[in-house]
């Protein structure tokens, strides 16, 4: 019994509790890593672009006191593509890792195996095979038209008298009422899949206090619980969804474990949602900023794939993610040794002015837009690339067509996390 009550504060304290006051001890002193994890939590991205410009200004890779530290593009893409790297961090050794051990949970974390997020081949190329065929182009196209449907429905059930929250009532429910219905999830339960999505988005961050770490592992419980009675369910009534495939689904006559299965579904299903809840979120944010960007995609309909490129380089949902080095190799002329962590800011990348020029500007019409590295490179490409980009221009395509005058209102929260990013909140009027 102490020892169950024990366990959460241990794990705390070794995974969030000790990193965190190490980093605000680090930024007070200036460092830069550190300032982006103190900052990052209550500044919204395009907030900033001076910091992704300090780290730049040290050069395409640079020392911090935790790990190395890029906002180089091209820095960036040979991490994220190397095989010199992996994802996920080694298991610590000594008193350290035997306190992480002992304090585990037996609940799915989409920061530990078997997770997509942090696997390496040869499983994370027999997990990533079984689920790649719903993600292809193909597939993402003949959703195109029930996506639009679903938009045009959700804004329809909108009061346009008095202020709504766009977040609430569209763009958190375009992309889960897709994903799903794409994974078989039946309406009565879409409700509690975004609030579970939502209470665990922060499970990606680092240094979180202690409230909060508890309201993550409950609301991570709780998902694994669902999940397991859906799979269940699905395994007694299989139907036409990508669930039902991946439970049936064999590689080479091997199927997924359950955990495996679990991991796999969990991950995909909130990936299908949560970024793209940010994607829709920041894209209305900068549209409404721009009324030149407006007046542009009004006269040329066809660049709102474009626009939907230049709002994830601009305003991308995911901030930063890292690598550890397999074995001793270098990056951009810098040698990195084995074991050694590398965090590759996602966001400074897409505002390198070496690959974007005025990298501030938000211009529908640029020509590399596509150039950024919002969705990861390498054997980690978000497999729901596709979907989100197809999401995105539809969702901003109809509510700007329908609303072309909407007008934010004061009252716009920016979300706490420090990976994922983007709105909580977002207040507006909706006009014709």
């Amino acid at each position: 019994m102490l020892a169950d009550l024990a366990k959460p504060v241990v794990r705390w304290g070794v995974t969030h509790g000790l990193p965190r006051a190490a980093l605000r001890v680090a930024a007070r002193r200036g460092d830069l890593q550190a300032r982006l994890f103190v900052e990052g939590g209550s500044t919204p991205t395009l907030g900033l672009t001076g910091l992704f410009d300090e780290v730049r200004a040290l050069g395409p890779l640079s020392r911090g006191a935790f790990s190395y530290l890029t906002a180089s593009h091209a820095a960036v893409r040979q991490v994220l593509g190397s095989n010199d790297f992996r994802s996920g961090i080694m298991p610590a050794a000594g008193i350290w890792g035997r306190l992480t051990e002992w304090s585990s949970v037996d609940f799915l974390h989409p920061m530990a195996p078997p997770s997509l997020l942090v696997t390496e081949p040869p499983d994370h190329t027999r997990y990533r095979k079984l689920v790649t065929r719903v993600f292809t182009v193909r597939a993402v196209e003949n959703l195109r038209a029930r996506t639009e449907e679903i938009a045009h429905e959700l804004l329809s059930a909108i009061s346009p008298v008095g202020p709504v929250d766009l977040v609430a009532t569209y763009c958190g429910l375009l992309p889960v009422t897709v994903i799903a219905e794409v994974l078989g999830v039946p309406p009565s339960q879409r409700e509690r899949v975004l609030t579970l999505g939502a209470a665990a988005a922060p499970s990606l961050d680092m240094g979180l206090p202690w409230r909060q770490f508890r309201r993550v592992d409950a609301a991570l419980a709780a998902f694994d619980r669902w999940l397991s009675e859906h799979l269940s369910y699905l395994r007694a009534h299989p139907g036409d969804n990508l669930l039902s495939q991946l439970v049936a689904a064999r590689e080479d006559g091997v199927g997924l474990t359950d955990l495996e299965l679990r991991a796999t579904a969990g991950l995909v299903l909130a990936a299908g949602f949560e970024t793209t809840v940010n994607l829709l979120g920041n894209g209305i944010a900068l549209l409404h900023s721009s009324p030149a960007a407006r007046a542009v995609l009004r006269a040329e309909p066809a660049l709102w794939p474009n626009a939907v490129e230049e709002i994830l380089r601009v305003d991308p949902p995911v901030l930063l993610t890292g690598r550890m080095a397999a074995r001793d190799t270098t990056v951009a002329g810098v040698p990195v040794p084995a074991g050694a962590l590398v965090t590759t800011i996602l966001a400074g990348a897409n505002h390198d002015p070496e690959v974007f020029s005025e990298p501030a500007v938000f211009d529908v019409r640029r020509a590399n837009a596509r150039d950024h590295i919002s969705f990861s490179a390498g054997r980690h490409y978000c497999l729901g690339a596709a979907l989100a980009r197809m999401e995105g221009e539809v969702g901003l395509r109809v509510l700007f067509d329908r609303y072309p005058d909407l007008r934010l209102t004061p009252g716009a929260t920016h979300r706490n996390t420090r990976i994922l990013r983007g709105y909580e909140r977002l207040p507006a009027v909706l006009k014709g």
